[in-house]
């Protein structure tokens, strides 16, 4: 995998993906491909990024009963993503089935895609956590244990916030990914989400990956804004 940050391609068609690569030229990003492009475009658009040289996080957030994982995740091993990922909210034996396709769907001698689990949404606040999920412990010691769960399951990481990554490092170790969106830069809005931290913030916490979406994708200088992420990233 590339750059350690992961732009969200959240387009609704092929043709904004493609136009929007095409402007960094022959430059290799790493890219996520969520649930609004997939569902509207198939595997197809993996082939063609893939066939650009980009790395692609593929942003499913995979959530069923084992088998059903299991067999999905058996699929999607076919695609030659770098990245997948389930929720922790699955549990233990959904998740281990999860890696049981990835091994079983790759092709011989073929390395399986890293595969990480979405702890707590950024999206989602402490209130909202304790309201609508009814978990009465806070929210930071919530992702604590869906992390300790997904490491415990043999997956690669989990998704989370900048904000209870050093946490999980001192928990789990630095092996153990971390791939964190909402990142902003200081003047960018906040949107919906709702626990963000800065590029810089991010890196100090010891964030594997983080992943930008409408901060480049609609800025009207992708590249420019692409450049100042890795820049604030590598604290230059």
């Amino acid at each position: 995998m590339q750059s350690s940050v992961i732009i969200a391609l959240d387009f609704p068609s092929k043709y904004e993906v493609l136009k929007f690569l095409n402007t960094f030229n022959e430059e290799k990003l790493f890219v996520k491909v969520g649930m609004e492009l997939f569902y509207q475009e198939g595997p197809s658009i993996i082939y063609e990024i893939k066939e650009k040289g980009h790395g692609i996080f593929l942003d499913l957030k995979l959530h069923d009963i084992p088998n059903t994982v299991n067999s999905a995740m058996k699929g999607l091993a076919s695609l030659g993503c770098d990245l997948v990922n389930v929720h922790a909210a699955g549990g233990q034996e959904m998740m281990e089935a999860a890696l049981e396709g990835l091994e079983a769907g790759v092709s011989g001698g073929a390395k399986r895609p890293l595969c990480i689990a979405v702890t707590q949404l950024t999206s989602t606040s402490e209130e909202q956590m304790k309201r609508e999920q009814l978990i009465g412990v806070p929210l930071q010691e919530s992702v604590l244990h869906y992390a300790t769960l997904a490491n415990k399951s043999g997956l690669d990481g989990v998704v989370c916030s900048s904000h209870e990554v050093s946490m999980i490092r001192e928990t789990i170790g630095n092996e153990f990914l971390t791939v964190t969106p909402g990142i902003r830069l200081k003047d960018d809005a906040v949107g919906d989400q709702k626990r963000v931290a800065t590029p810089e913030l991010a890196r100090a916490a010891g964030v594997s990956y983080m992943v930008v979406g409408r901060s480049i994708t609609r800025s009207g200088d992708p590249i420019g804004s692409y450049r100042k992420f890795i820049r604030a990233w590598e604290g230059v």
